[in-house]
């Protein structure tokens, strides 16, 4: 896209995160819903944390963009290695997780992972825009903009290091309120639990892996040449 274009582009999908979070920590509701409780607030749910983080990295994109003429500028060159290690290690990961393991379990059992009660105080478009279009915003985003991705290991490295973090907090909220943040993780025996964490963090190893394959496919690397990862 041209300069003027990408600045127009990350400035809207900015404004549309801003209004996704603005959305969700609004939301009313007299009563707390079946299957869903008050400790750690709204911190606790990926899907929340992932629209936060676009919103930081679409204001990121949109300064970059304004900034670009200055390229040059040691700053300015700062500015967009951040850009390129929150899309490459958290953006693009966290957006396509949420979509496929959402949808994956709703379509499963919604009551695990999203309580029917919850349909009262969010409505469908904000559902579908929290779980459905973070996914095609995410891959139009390396379509339309070329990324540096770090090397594959420290990349992944980094990838764990967010990944068990967040489990972390989830088997921390449970330990000190005795509820699971999703349902279904009462379910499962020990054992099954044990095969989740690594399933998890081999699905978001494997969405990182084709992200950067994706955007190698469109972009190529800064010399044209094969990547060495």
């Amino acid at each position: 896209m041209a300069p003027t274009t990408m600045i127009v582009y990350h400035c809207f999908i900015f404004i549309w995160y801003f209004f996704l979070t603005y959305s969700l920590f609004t939301v009313n509701s007299k009563e707390t819903p079946v299957g869903v409780f008050l400790y750690g607030g709204q911190w606790k749910y990926l899907t929340v944390l992932n629209v936060v983080l676009q919103t930081l990295f679409y204001a990121v994109c949109f300064v970059t963009d304004l900034l670009k003429p200055a390229s040059g500028i040691r700053l300015v060159k700062f500015i967009v290695s951040c850009r390129d290690l929150l899309f490459s290690v958290l953006a693009f990961p966290a957006s396509t997780f949420v979509f496929l393991a959402f949808w994956a379990l709703y379509s499963y059992d919604r009551e695990l992972v999203y309580p029917e009660g919850l349909d009262r105080i969010i409505p469908v478009w904000l559902n579908h825009a929290m779980h459905t279009a973070v996914f095609p915003l995410a891959v139009l985003e390396i379509v339309s903009s070329p990324h540096h991705y770090p090397e594959k290991k420290k990349g992944l490295i980094f990838l764990g290091i967010c990944s068990v973090s967040y489990l972390s907090w989830v088997i921390w909220i449970y330990f000190a309120d005795g509820k699971w943040v999703y349902p279904f993780l009462g379910l499962l025996s020990p054992l099954q639990f044990l095969m989740f964490l690594l399933g998890s963090q081999a699905l978001t190893a494997f969405i990182y892996i084709a992200g950067d394959s994706l955007n190698y496919l469109v972009w190529g690397d800064e010399d044209g040449k094969k990547k060495e990862n």
